[in-house]
């Protein structure tokens, strides 16, 4: 099979043939079709985990993916060849990933059906943004009336949880830049928009004096962010800020459990919420991708892999 790897560290990642790999005992194989750029995902080729995550190389990377049951190994149950599916790689080493014609995964957690009614290409780019989203609006818990500070809104985890945010009836200050960025927040729900490249508190201060009643950290400093909270307010933060740094924030890691993707694809075929993808790539572009998603992205890069 062809995938996108790196070969050992430091190595910046290349387009190689492997090995197709055989599931075992409760796993399943998925032939992909879809995937994503994830900031994880940049985050390894960079050499940001080592010694952080055991890497097994030839390491595949890419966290999303999206495709079909090809083969189930001895034990499967809620899968059968020709199931289409989608989810996120899991697993707590890095060697298979979803930037590769094949991939093995478990059977529990990380792997959800695909409805018949959403395509291929949003599936592969909702899972580990998607789950993210839901997580760290689950944090917070917004209500209607509330007023949300979102940091990072343009990217692909803040362009879901701003959706979210806004159906939970909660008003939504969203960071952006002037002109697309902003046009982009906007269309999504957000009824404000703050410059992060300006005086951001300033800006938050103008629009809600009292400060506000949640953050959702997904860009920037989390720390001074937590300033701008009102009495009570909430934190959440994709980003590692968590109790230790400010008593009111929570850590959030995304757990792709199988409740929340079904959650995701119900709301993505119904169009309760939209994911936007902003630009896709073959697979073999997948490096220039990631030099893309380097310089700031709206949306989702999704990477079409067959």
């Amino acid at each position: 099979m062809r995938a996108i790897v790196l070969s050992e560290q430091g190595a910046g990642p290349t387009l190689a043939e492997l090995h197709t790999p055989q599931p075992g005992a409760g796993e399943v194989l998925v032939r992909v079709q879809a995937s994503s750029v994830n900031g994880f995902d940049t985050a390894v080729a960079a050499g940001y985990l080592a010694g952080v995550m055991e890497h097994r190389f030839p390491v595949v990377l890419g966290k999303d993916f999206a495709g079909s049951v090809a083969a189930v190994g001895e034990g499967v149950t809620r899968f059968a060849a020709g199931d289409r599916v989608f989810g996120v790689v899991t697993k707590p080493y890095l060697g298979d990933g979803g930037f590769g014609e094949y991939v093995v995964v478990g059977e529990q957690v990380g792997l959800a059906k695909l409805p018949d009614t959403l395509d291929v290409t949003t599936a592969g780019a909702l899972g580990l943004a998607g789950t993210a989203a839901v997580d760290a609006v689950k944090a917070v818990s917004p209500r209607s009336g509330d007023t949300v500070l979102i940091s990072g809104a343009t990217g692909g985890v803040g362009a879901i949880a701003l959706q979210y945010v806004v159906a939970a009836g909660a008003r939504v200050i969203a960071t952006a830049r002037p002109g697309a960025e902003a046009d982009f927040v906007r269309g999504l729900g957000a009824a404000e928009v703050v410059d992060h490249t300006g005086d951001l508190a300033g800006q938050v201060r103008a629009i809600s004096p009292d400060g506000v009643d949640a953050i959702l950290h997904l860009a920037g400093d989390g720390v001074a962010l937590a300033a701008l909270l009102a009495e009570n307010g909430r934190l959440a933060s994709t980003l590692g800020v968590g109790a230790d740094q400010h008593p009111a924030a929570v850590a959030v890691m995304a757990n792709p459990v199988e409740s929340t993707l079904d959650r995701l694809a119900a709301d993505a075929s119904a169009g309760r919420i939209t994911v936007p993808v902003s630009r896709s790539y073959a697979l073999a572009d997948v490096p220039a991708a990631f030099a893309d998603f380097a310089t700031g992205t709206v949306g989702k890069l999704a990477v079409t892999v067959a």
